[in-house]
């Protein structure tokens, strides 16, 4: 069965880079951490959660992959990026990602965007990501993470 266009797209992102993550498309969707975790059989905590800010002065989209068991302190992501945040809508997630909220993948993005990753993420040896859809997943290793994301890690929380 042929992936949707978003998880194919990841899929040939993760190919282009030579890494061999396979994507993994569950019977339903699994739009929260806990969803996810419970789909894939993992710890919350090893859940990554692709969060999409915008810059308030900038415009600009900010990627946070947070742990899934984490919330996300607005004030410490402000000040690692220099502006204040604002969370961003679904418009401004789909334009600047190409993906909908609850698929957004940590790569394969329509325009570029500034990942931060969770220290706390980057604790745990594999770690599932969202792959494009809301039905679809893939594993990953922190430093694989780290390699496709050219991502910051940092304290989110």
């Amino acid at each position: 069965m042929p992936l949707s266009p978003g998880a194919q797209k990841v899929q040939d992102a993760l190919a282009a880079l030579g890494l061999p993550h396979e994507i993994v498309e569950l019977a339903r969707p699994a739009r929260t951490a806990v969803e996810a975790a419970a789909a894939v059989g993992c710890g919350v905590g090893q859940i990554a959660k692709s969060l999409v800010f915008r810059g308030a002065q900038s415009g600009r989209p900010i990627l946070v992959i947070a742990s899934g068991a984490n919330r996300v302190n607005e004030h410490t992501v402000a000040a690692l990026v220099a502006e204040p945040i604002e969370k961003a809508d679904a418009d401004f997630v789909r334009e600047r990602t190409g993906f909908a909220i609850g698929g957004v993948p940590p790569l394969a993005h329509t325009h570029p965007v500034e990942p931060l990753i969770d220290e706390d993420l980057v604790a745990h040896a594999e770690i599932w990501a969202a792959a494009g859809h809301p039905n679809t997943v893939f594993k990953v290793s922190p430093g694989d993470l780290l390699t496709m994301t050219r991502g910051r890690v940092v304290r989110i929380t």
